[in-house]
């Protein structure tokens, strides 16, 4: 099954997108809001701060979990026990950002969130009706006034050849959210795991808005909608001196938003976040 490539703009992008969600649980975007240029300027600008000391002035706090988190405490993956070769920085509109890429951040920070709200609302308006009887609350809704969704900053360096073997740039893992949110990166590696398996390149041109399914939409549609396997491979050849940067925002609910019978928002991602090693 093919992650499908839908026109936004189109009549059918709502159900073409959802399908391909059900399908592959990813769903990719074309002629959408969040414009190229944008998400140039941020990843060249990150890039620099990146490769600037400055980082280390920002390093993450551990209960709040915003800040830089450097390639020595980069996560594991579950069931993995190597880290991804990466570090990343954390953004919250209420967190700490330099105060020189702060305003452009927070700018595609809330844009990114307004889509995925529209988002939400197709996933709800093509959820079968036993399926939307589940959720406790439009899930739009769930997200309305979060101070929990993520905007995650990645930087994944060049490779030098003294990685550990075996390692990759992000192992293969779930999300723990309801949806991501991502630009296709400046450089390709994305994979999704398919039922038998086999492993899929997502179609990663720079424009596309790729978008995936995390474990809180699947907990909360009692599996309808599959959080879905995936990896960012290291690259070869030529591919391999170039860093790579991504910025998925993460759709996290307001911690009191029930999930299932079993989960709240909260005690879902505290038993996630205590899996990965990092609280």
């Amino acid at each position: 099954m093919q992650v499908q490539v839908v026109d936004y703009t189109a009549k059918d992008a709502p159900e073409r997108f959802v399908e391909s969600l059900r399908n592959t649980g990813f769903g990719v975007l074309i002629n959408h809001p969040i414009k190229q240029e944008m998400v140039e300027s941020i990843y060249n600008n990150w890039q620099a701060f990146f490769n600037s000391e400055q980082k280390h002035d920002l390093t993450f706090d551990p209960e709040k979990q915003d800040g830089y988190f450097g390639p020595e405490v980069s996560e594991t993956a579950k069931g993995h026990t190597k880290k991804d070769i990466k570090e990343y920085y954390h953004v919250y509109p209420w967190g700490r950002i330099p105060a020189e890429l702060k305003d452009e951040i927070l700018n595609y920070y809330n844009m990114a969130s307004d889509l995925a709200a529209e988002l939400l609302d197709w996933v709800q308006a093509h959820s079968p009706a036993d399926v939307a009887a589940k959720y406790s609350e439009n899930l739009s809704n769930m997200i309305k006034d979060t101070p929990n969704t993520l905007l995650r900053v990645l930087h994944y360096p060049p490779l030098t050849g003294d990685e550990e073997p075996g390692a990759i740039r992000a192992a293969a893992h779930e999300d723990i959210n309801l949806l991501t949110v991502l630009p296709a990166a400046n450089e390709p590696g994305l994979q999704v795991q398919q039922q038998d398996g086999s492993w899929l390149d997502v179609p990663s041109d720079f424009g596309n808005l790729i978008i995936n399914i995390g474990d809180m939409l699947q907990e909360a549609s009692g599996g309808y909608f599959p959080s879905t396997t995936h990896r960012v491979i290291n690259p070869s050849g030529k591919g391999s001196d170039k860093s790579r940067i991504s910025l998925p925002l993460f759709l996290h609910p307001r911690s009191e938003v029930v999930l299932s019978e079993k989960y709240t928002s909260e005690s879902y991602l505290l038993e996630r976040l205590r899996e990965l090693g990092v609280k």
